[in-house]
């Protein structure tokens, strides 16, 4: 008998012309079979094919009940046509010999009235890419059932009680991406995401937890602790008391981390520097070589690193390696696209491959005990830029938000308003623990981040949403 989450929504209508595999995703051969149809079809200068095919599943709860159990499964290409250097794009979904025939054409027509681009510096031929092992098929076989009962950690316990509700999303992707160009490159990637985000609240309307999870592999997830830490959060968090804002010690969570120092990807961009408006420009050039903060921090982006595993390339077929941005609090490189590294005589170092701050020593516990009174942070959330030139924004926390006195969560308190700076929080650091992937990012690239401890954290005002 079947379940009532058994029964995925069917495939996409619009996978047109071709059959993939069982997870829907295309395999190399396959993806390397639809680029070459494609470019041997153009009558353009340069012409760049990518295809990005991807099967995503997901189940959502709320009000402590199953809502919605789907499956979408799609391909698109995308092809650019180039006359000289005047270019433009055409994106399909039909693999059809008729719909690429007719994705080429339109793209050339559009091409050839387009203005001329003057940063175009033409496709790349053959790349040597590293290997990232990014895929787990128990992720891309991922059934109905397997989301639900996944979904029965937070359920059941939130049901068998009168004080709680629950609310979460469980996304799983797997995809696969390709570029081809009629100069030679081929670039192929697949992996694989599976991402929880759970949200707790005390019916009383006082109390909020927020606990999320992510990996490549869905068996590495551990559904039960998201669920006990959510409920245990809720409750702690109810009845919150309000504390004057203004400066104060802050231990942030991952999460909380990840939400305001993975802002700083942004900012690494070579040309902003040089053109002076950056947090990396200063008069005459830019910071690079100088301290910009605590020398415990390091933050470097790698494809192949166990806790982001993205694409090792990016959309030009550009390959992507490890890139050390901030090395003990020196800035220690900036990215470069083709275009300005090209103008500026460096090595183009592409677009971003996640982030990830270096281990401290420190764990969440040690973090707490050695406050004598502090703020713990579980996340923040509406974040807006004030400042690009100090990276400075303003939000709010959320979701669990405790006073710590003498090295002990002392009680909840109102969540506050912030007005800070990646920058200035890490120039503040006190503490640091082990970078975990998050999960706010729902399968973006990875981005993992530590625990950390701040002073002089600025709450510039009180919020009572929970």
């Amino acid at each position: 008998m079947s379940t009532p989450f058994e029964n995925d929504a069917p495939k996409s209508l619009f996978n047109i012309g071709r059959a993939e595999g069982p997870t829907g995703v295309l395999s190399r051969d396959e993806a390397q079979a639809l680029v070459e149809r494609t470019v041997k079809l153009s009558k353009a200068d340069a012409v760049r094919v990518s295809v990005n095919s991807s099967r995503e599943t997901n189940l959502r709860f709320a009000d402590n009940q199953m809502s919605t159990s789907g499956a979408t499964t799609n391909t698109t290409i995308r092809v650019q046509s180039v006359f000289g250097k005047r270019k433009a794009s055409v994106v399909t979904n039909d693999r059809s010999d008729d719909g690429l025939r007719r994705a080429v054409q339109q793209s050339e027509a559009l091409a050839k009235l387009s203005p001329e681009d003057p940063e175009y510096l033409g496709e790349l031929a053959a790349q040597q890419y590293g290997s990232v092992n990014a895929w787990s098929d128990r992720t891309a076989e991922l059934t109905a059932d397997d989301r639900a009962k996944a979904a029965l950690s937070a359920l059941a316990p939130a049901r068998a009680g009168k004080e709680l509700t629950v609310a979460g999303f469980i996304i799983c992707n797997a995809s696969a991406s390709a570029i081809g160009t009629n100069a030679g490159l081929f670039a192929y990637h697949r992996g694989t995401t599976a991402n929880y985000t759970l949200t707790a609240r005390t019916n009383d309307g006082t109390g909020s937890g927020w606990v999320g999870a992510e990996d490549t592999d869905w068996a590495k997830l551990d559904f039960q602790n998201v669920a006990d830490r959510a409920i245990e959060k809720a409750r702690r968090s109810s009845n919150p008391v309000a504390i004057e804002p203004g400066r104060y010690t802050v231990i942030f969570e991952p999460e909380a981390t990840a939400n305001l120092v993975g802002l700083m990807s942004n900012a690494f961009q070579a040309r902003a520097a040089d053109e002076g408006r950056s947090a990396f420009s200063k008069a005459g050039g830019t910071r690079l070589g100088e301290k910009i903060v605590d020398e415990r921090v390091s933050l470097y982006s790698d494809p192949a690193d166990a806790l982001i595993l993205s694409s090792p390339f990016d959309g030009e077929g550009l390959p992507l390696q490890r890139q050390t941005w901030v090395k003990n609090g020196v800035l220690n490189q900036l990215a470069y696209n083709r275009y300005w590294a090209s103008k500026q005589g460096k090595t183009p170092t592409g677009g971003s491959a996640g982030l990830r701050m270096a281990d401290g020593p420190d764990s969440l516990d040690s973090l707490i005990a050695g406050t004598s009174r502090g703020v713990l942070v579980t996340r923040l959330w509406y974040l807006r830029p004030l400042d690009q030139r100090t990276l400075m924004y303003t939000g709010l926390t959320r979701d669990g938000t405790f006073l710590i006195e003498n090295g002990k969560i002392a009680r909840a308190i109102k969540n506050f308003r912030f007005n800070d700076s990646p920058l200035f929080m890490l120039n503040n650091l006190e503490g640091v623990g082990k970078a975990v992937r998050t999960a706010g990012g729902e399968g973006g690239p990875g981005v993992a981040m530590p625990p950390i401890k701040v002073r002089d954290f600025n709450f510039t005002s009180l919020s009572d949403a929970v």
